[in-house]
């Protein structure tokens, strides 16, 4: 598969544009008379469970907290950061692919670690030596 024909998410992986839906809106904020008059942004839409997606990669992107997935499964992207149409569609399409590969990567396992008796006693007296030091600015009793 070539890049004008499918969107490469890894070496072995690829996602063909038909799945993927692309619409021309109009962008919202300013941008002068040009914003009235043409559609520059892109409205993307990418049905996760119709795809030809492994169903690993369907799985994993189905339990990403990310507001741009909705209950239905649906990834709705739209992209009107340039005032180019195609670039825009580019965009949206790469913002895909990315959210694509973050569902991919698997994070390791956090190992839980304690502090050494050393870190620890320096934390203490650091604290002690703070407290000393806060301790003379007072007010003098009389």
């Amino acid at each position: 598969m070539t890049e004008s024909t499918a969107l490469k998410i890894s070496q072995r992986v690829y996602l063909p544009l038909e799945e993927v839906q692309l619409s021309a809106v109009r962008a919202q904020g300013a941008g002068g008379q040009n914003v009235n008059k043409v559609s520059s942004a892109i409205h993307l839409r990418f049905a996760i469970d119709r795809s030809s997606l492994p169903d690993s990669y369907k799985q994993r992107l189905r339990q990403l907290p990310d507001r741009r997935i909705n209950s239905d499964g649906v990834v709705v992207i739209k992209a009107q950061r340039f005032r180019s149409q195609e670039k825009n569609r580019l965009d949206a399409l790469e913002r895909l692919r990315l959210l694509i590969v973050s569902a991919t990567q698997v994070q390791r396992e956090r190992k839980p670690t304690r502090p050494t008796r050393g870190s620890q006693r320096r934390r203490v007296d650091d604290k002690t030596r703070r407290g000393q030091l806060k301790s003379t600015r007072k007010r003098p009793e009389v």
